[in-house]
């Protein structure tokens, strides 16, 4: 567990990139991050969506450009991509995607190899384990197109030479965090759950200096 940074030890904090800084769970990954006492970067395509986000460094740009990934990736020492995208019932989405394949070349052009992403329940072989309601209802009439992109995007990292982390949360509440968390990749058991976004933020802050999960794809859950 990572412990937050005092002033005394400042200079070790790790400096960090945060994508989808203004969505629900990426929010509570800048606050828990702040409060750590990391040196925190987002980059944010409205400035005005993150006037909230006081102590991190903004950087005005686009997920999908590689030129504004690079100056906000310079100097990091790890990227959470916490990117979502809207339910897209009847239209193709290619955003996660897109935006993962120039953050890998960023990474790379960058030196930077650390990545922590979050997807969620239902992308790659977890797919079938959200519940009956996720699995036969959201997921088949809401989420088939979001969660194809998601496929895509894990495929992107899992074919890069990155240090990667792949987080699959169950479903997202707004609860208060501080239950515990399991992180699973044995989904035998696993027939839905659910997750507080404060705790999503505390595992995925966890990941920065650990390798317990390197290039794993654990699901999330309570």
């Amino acid at each position: 567990m990572i412990t937050s940074v005092t002033e005394s030890n400042a200079a070790a904090a790790p400096k960090i990139l945060i994508l989808g800084a203004t969505g629900p769970t990426g929010r509570h990954i800048v606050s828990q991050a702040l409060t750590r006492g990391y040196d925190v970067t987002v980059l944010v395509r409205s400035p005005e969506k993150a006037t909230d986000l006081k102590g991190a460094k903004l950087v005005v740009g686009d997920a999908r450009d590689e030129k504004a990934l690079r100056q906000a990736i310079k100097g990091r020492d790890a990227v959470i991509s916490a990117l979502g995208t809207p339910a897209s019932p009847f239209k193709e989405v290619r955003l996660l995607s897109t935006a993962t394949q120039a953050l890998i070349k960023a990474m790379k052009a960058e030196q930077v190899s650390r990545l922590i992403a979050i997807t969620g329940i239902g992308a790659g072989d977890s797919k079938g384990h959200g519940g009956f309601l996720f699995d036969n209802v959201i997921f088949p009439l809401i989420l088939r197109n979001v969660y194809a992109d998601k496929n895509r995007q894990e495929a992107r990292i899992k074919d890069s030479d990155l240090d990667w982390t792949i987080v699959r949360p169950s479903i997202l509440n707004n609860k208060p965090g501080g239950d515990t968390i399991r992180a699973l990749t044995d989904l035998s058991d696993v027939h839905g759950g659910s997750i507080s976004r404060a705790d999503v933020a505390t595992f995925i802050l966890d990941q920065v200096n650990s390798d317990a999960w390197l290039r794993k794809s654990p699901v999330i859950t309570w």
